[in-house]
């Protein structure tokens, strides 16, 4: 049965609500597909505003993948801002998509796309407004499959009560498995309604259904176990991995928004994983291994993509992209290219150990010279060490140097508070290392407007990582780490105005850390918040630590376990951790033995595996995959001037 666009009632409303434009719709390069035309519908979900959803580079990856098959229809939504929730509720208008303003209660499948956990909100927000039952079991057979993926789909326990599904990794192939999957289901009538739909795909292996699985917990709130109750789930769920990057040369038509959003350029993803092995870091680990884009069908997307977009500026994106193997060729021949345009080249993610003053000077040869960004993350060269980021402070001395002297008046320093072992002199030695950088700038450059920005961020141990079993640091210490940081830079008056602070309280980062090691008692707690009026809790001005405490405390009362334990707590070697049974490829006995490394009295730094024996992290042999990466021979296409 067709469905018919909200838009003739959603119009007349918007000139009540902030940001109309975002919920318009119409951008260039959008689709939208007859309704009954097909047999399968996507509604793909970003949990956030429109101007940080839309260059979410995952979703538009998927929208034009999917919409490339011709039985397929798939639209996008986004979070709505409270004062459209309340004009939404006042109409009776429910979640819509922003492409054919279909109600998504309507569609097959709502996918949604998690990066950070702080969006969890918005789901129950989203489910809500579209008249979804808010709990899984509660939903009949008109209701949509609510299937998550995203870098935080890697322990989706707490939101199990609230998704059908979750996929783990890339999800570029899975997603046309799952609409085959449907397909085939309606096709024959939809036997069995939801439950066989939901068994079917949970049968491939590599779709974790949270209902096929019941945890058991012991009198102190330990897990007991977890046991699959359905015969066709298997054990562990397998994450997805994508081979061959060059065959899904995705997006080649990038949406280009109506409204102003946090990115405005063409993104192109020239590696995927990393195996640099930063012990704090989830996205490395659960990404391996490297894999590279060929030279030529990089140039043939950044060429494509700024074809169909007119997007001026095109950013090289990966963990750590100037690790790709031939980066100074691809700056080299990229910057010859475009020579004397208007298109700008950015390199976003830079290692310092990685970074060379004629790769800086190959992406601003256009006359864009911006800060230069790197990442210490640890202020001293101990904890350096201890997590495993093999960045000597001569080497960064030794970049800034070279950047300050080349014409480069501003470095941002990126670090965390809160790592394992650390102590109030780590954090110290961060401003003492922007001193030594201010002192470092004014001597190469022989001027004395120089600028240094220190950002901090606080750390939050994350699953799948050696850092998974740490006690995360209190927030009341780590805010007295930065107070006294702050204080010592700040009295300093030769350094005073030259750097620049930029850090969070530590209350986010509790949050945050309850929600990413969770297991699904912690869905009372997302549930009792959201009802009280919880909403975009990424965004500082929405965000209530106070809310978050009082709501844990309520729902966990009759339970042996508080917001400490699940953050504040050291986790054991014996322990079950809640994503045990969510395969991400690494060998949890390899986790464990770099997490007893890193709290060694000198801890042992593991090299990179691109360039050395393999460390039997498990990835390749369990997923049966390999490192690929260059040199591949082939040079940009084409190589014509602009």
């Amino acid at each position: 049965m067709s469905v018919e666009s909200l838009f003739p009632r959603l119009e007349p409303v918007l000139p009540q609500v902030s940001k109309p434009i975002q919920y318009v719709g119409g951008e260039l390069n959008a689709t939208v597909k007859d309704w009954d035309s097909v047999t399968v519908r996507w509604a793909l979900m970003y949990p956030d505003a429109y101007e940080v959803g839309l260059p979410n580079q995952g979703v538009q990856i998927l929208y034009e993948i999917l919409n490339e098959q011709d039985w397929v229809l798939a639209e996008r939504t986004y979070a709505v801002f409270p004062d459209m929730e309340q004009v939404m509720r006042d109409h009776e208008i429910p979640q819509f998509t922003v492409d054919g303003h279909r109600p998504v209660k309507a569609f097959d499948l709502l996918g949604v796309s998690f990066s950070t956990e702080l969006g969890y909100t918005n789901l129950l927000t989203a489910l809500d407004l579209a008249g979804i039952p808010l709990h899984a079991v509660d939903r009949g057979d008109d209701d949509p499959i609510v299937l998550v993926g995203g870098h935080a789909s890697f322990n989706p326990e707490p939101v199990a009560d609230f998704i059908d599904a979750a996929v783990l990794g890339d999800g570029e192939e899975i997603v046309l498995k799952i609409s085959d999957i449907v397909r085939e289901f309606r096709d024959e009538g939809s036997p069995g309604g939801r439950h066989e739909l939901l068994r079917r795909l949970a049968a491939t292996g590599g779709i974790y259904v949270p209902q096929f699985y019941e945890v058991d917990y012991d009198a102190e709130g330990f897990i007991e176990a977890i046991v699959v109750n359905e015969a066709s789930a298997p054990e562990r769920v397998a994450k997805h991995t994508l081979m061959d990057l060059d065959a899904w040369p995705y997006p080649k038509t990038p949406l280009v928004p109506l409204a102003e959003t946090v990115h405005e350029r063409y993104s192109v993803e020239i590696f995927r994983g990393c195996t640099r092995g930063c012990r704090f870091c989830q996205a490395g680990m659960i990404t391996r291994p490297v894999r590279e884009r060929s030279l030529q069908s990089i140039g043939e997307m950044v060429n494509n993509g700024l074809e169909k977009s007119g997007l001026d500026e095109v950013g090289l994106l990966s963990l750590s992209s100037a690790d790709h193997s031939e980066i100074g060729e691809l700056a080299t021949q990229l910057a010859d290219r475009y020579e004397g345009t208007n298109t700008s080249l950015s390199l976003p993610s830079t290692r310092v150990d990685a970074f060379n003053i004629s790769l800086a000077n190959e992406f601003s040869r256009n006359g864009r010279r911006s800060g230069l960004t790197f990442a210490p993350e640890g202020g001293s060269e101990r904890l350096r060490r201890v997590i495993n980021k093999m960045v000597s402070e001569e080497d960064l001395i030794r970049t800034v140097a070279a950047a300050y002297s080349h014409g480069w008046r501003q470095v941002k320093l990126y670090f965390m508070c809160g790592l394992p072992t650390e102590t109030d002199e780590d954090v110290l030695q961060i401003g003492e290392l922007a001193k030594r950088v201010i002192d470092t700038g004014r001597e190469a450059s022989g001027r004395k407007d120089i600028r240094c920005t220190v950002s901090i961020g606080g750390f939050v141990p994350k699953p799948h990582t050696p850092f998974q079993w740490a006690a995360q640091l209190d927030h009341e210490t780590t805010d007295e780490r930065l107070r006294k940081l702050r204080a010592s830079v700040q009295s300093d008056k030769k350094y005073g105005k030259a750097i620049g602070f930029r850090y969070h309280d530590g209350k986010p980062g509790i949050v945050e850390g309850l929600l990413s090691r969770g297991d699904r008692r912690v869905g009372k707690i997302i549930e009792a918040v959201w009802r009280d009026g919880g909403r975009f809790d990424g965004w500082s001005e929405h965000f209530s630590y106070d809310r978050w405490a009082t709501m844990a405390e309520q729902a966990l009362a009759d339970e042996p376990v508080d917001l400490a334990w699940y953050t504040t707590r050291e986790r054991g070697a014996d322990e079950i951790l809640p994503w045990d049974h969510l395969d991400s490829g690494l060998d949890k006995d390899w986790l464990w033995e770099d997490w007893q490394d890193a709290l060694a009295d000198d801890p042992v730094e593991v090299e990179d595996c691109r360039w050395t024996p393999c460390f039997d992290c498990g990835v390749c042999p369990s997923m049966d995959t390999d490192i690929q990466m260059g040199p591949t021979g082939k040079t940009l296409l084409p190589l014509s001037v602009v």
